[in-house]
């Protein structure tokens, strides 16, 4: 057997290990923030989870050199993201801080892909590059417009859930709503990408 055979071979058990490594430190996180301080207020139960969330990381990312033999670029930024706010969260265990977060982040990514579109070009394209093979330029470039308008929309709606809802109901919608609305939201746009070069493999047979 070939070794580019064995390469698609692996395809399917590596989506589905890439698949536990993005959503398994969530998962992570959110069992922690219910189960690992009953009692306690929401705060420090999030202090709690935050923690779990950088420690499940960190194991991701050695789970994915050791069993995938690469660290994907989306994978380092979350690690990076993860590792760098959940200190800040813990350091300053201020509510406020918590809440106000995904805003920041939300809105630090807007500003980077409209910077990216400013100068022609489509920063989603250094990150998910291996995911959308085929894809033309004008394609990464409304990807890039897309993302960064839902990003505005979603630093937007997380301050109208902060403003109106308790910490443990936004914290809920917050880890699991706007993760199915983003998933939603990623597959609104593969009829855009098909039309323009990205093409979904059939399954080996």
């Amino acid at each position: 057997m070939t070794e580019e055979s064995n390469i698609t071979d692996s395809k399917p058990e590596n989506k589905g290990l890439g698949f536990a490594l993005d959503f398994g430190p969530l998962l992570v996180f959110f069992l922690t923030y219910k189960f690992a301080a009953p009692g306690d207020n929401p705060i420090t139960s999030a202090i709690y989870g935050t923690a779990a969330f950088m420690v499940a990381i960190i194991i991701a990312v050695i789970i994915s050199k050791w069993k995938m033999g690469k660290v994907s670029p989306m994978l380092w930024m979350s690690a990076i993201l993860i590792i760098g706010f959940g200190a800040l969260t813990i350091y300053f265990n201020d509510p406020r801080f918590i809440q106000h977060k995904p805003t920041i982040i939300y809105s630090g990514f807007a500003v980077i892909l409209l910077g990216g579109l400013m100068r022609g070009k489509a920063m989603l394209k250094y990150l998910l590059q291996a995911a959308f093979e085929g894809l033309t330029d004008e394609g990464w470039i409304k990807l890039s417009r897309n993302w960064a308008l839902f990003f505005i929309a979603m630093a937007a709606a997380n301050e109208i859930m902060v403003a109106t809802l308790s910490f443990d109901l936004w914290l809920t919608i917050k880890v699991w709503g706007m993760t199915i609305v983003s998933f939603i939201f990623a597959l609104s746009n593969i009829p855009m990408l098909m039309r323009h070069g990205f093409a979904i493999e059939e399954p080996a047979e």
